[in-house]
């Protein structure tokens, strides 16, 4: 696929800062090596996860959102490789695959103004292209038996995510949402907003749950079609759970778990779910960190958990001095979800 860009142990060491006396993350995390073929080095490979960027926010422009998200997979790998290797996150067991080249896509959708109809007409033909780009390097990873780790971009990506993991398995899968809205809105042309929509009319997502859904945010109409199909699609939301505490956090994702993890299952985690995090749609109100994590360990445990996919996280519309600490909490959730995968080992 020409539009991967594999990185090496060189872009690896570029960005690792070396200190006399540790070993950091960056120096053990597996590059696929320059004469080898990605499928098959990937397939070999003793790794069992596989990060993989998607550097774009036209899906977010197309929703008429603030764009920002390209740069969270550059920030996020900045921090990740400075980690420490030790017991508890050991570097050989991330494989850097790279990330998918947007940047003509980038530089097409940044003269497109979106308010203009046809123009939006165009970047929902850019968004589906980059479905297809994403779909297929996602499923070839799971076929390889690995799970990646998607940092995004936009959450226009789940819907190749969930293709992706479909068409490895050969069958609808699931998937469950952290996130402040639906990502269920009308299919009018594809968007961020919209992903899950299209993954369900498709018949790639069978089971659906969103957690901590703000009641604030969903459209009547989108309530509606909810309870048209809430055997499929359930979710809690974070009044519920949070203002009015008629309901346990503990309870409701051990539920939640339970409704999607008897099928393969894809875990979301929209960064705009959490306060003063730089995202599309950023809050001031939203669970914790600390909660966030808690949601990455609890569904990451799963054994059909088969995918992690964080997006919307925007360091570009931070301005302040302190603008890698959205690549240093992304860096934190993708350890968080290595680690519930062996417990029994820490």
């Amino acid at each position: 696929m020409d539009k991967l860009n594999v990185f090496s142990s060189r872009d690896i060491a570029k960005i690792t800062q070396h200190r006399s006396g540790e070993i950091k993350f960056g120096e053990k995390i597996i590059t696929v090596p320059n004469d080898e073929n990605w499928i098959s080095f990937i397939t070999q490979s003793e790794a069992k996860f596989v990060l993989i960027g998607l550097p774009e926010d036209i899906g977010i422009k197309a929703n008429l959102g603030r764009t920002g998200a390209a740069s969270a997979f550059e920030s996020t790998l900045k921090s990740l490789v400075n980690f420490q290797h030790n017991k508890f996150c050991k570097g050989n067991e991330l494989l850097v695959l790279g990330e998918i080249n947007f940047s003509k896509e980038m530089e097409i959708s940044k003269n497109l103004d979106t308010q203009n109809k046809e123009d939006r007409k165009k970047l929902f033909q850019i968004v589906e292209n980059i479905d297809k780009d994403v779909s297929y390097v996602i499923s070839t990873i799971i076929k390889a038996n690995k799970i990646p780790i998607i940092i995004g971009g936009g959450h226009n990506n789940a819907y190749g995510n969930i293709k992706g993991l479909a068409l490895a398995k050969g069958m609808p899968v699931n998937a469950i949402n952290f996130d402040a809205h639906t990502d269920f809105r009308i299919m009018e042309g594809r968007h961020s907003g919209n992903g899950f929509t299209y993954a369900f009319e498709e018949g790639f997502l069978k089971k659906y749950f969103i957690f901590g859904l703000h009641e604030n945010f969903v459209s009547k109409s989108v309530f509606n079609t909810l309870k048209t199909i809430e055997e499929r699609v359930k979710y809690v939301t974070y009044e519920e759970i949070a203002v009015r505490k008629t309901k346990s956090f503990t309870t409701e994702i051990n539920q939640a778990i339970k409704f999607i993890s008897n099928t393969p299952f894809g875990v979301e985690l929209d960064l705009d779910a959490l306060p003063n995090i730089h995202s599309s749609a950023m809050t001031l109100s939203g669970f914790s960190v600390e909660k966030a994590r808690h949601f990455i360990h609890l569904a990451g445990r799963e054994e059909l958990a088969s995918y992690l996919h964080i997006c919307e996280g925007a360091p570009d519309l931070d301005v302040s001095n302190n603008n890698h600490l959205t690549g240093k909490l992304i860096a934190t959730l993708i350890l968080d979800f290595i680690k519930s995968k062996k417990l029994e080992e820490i």
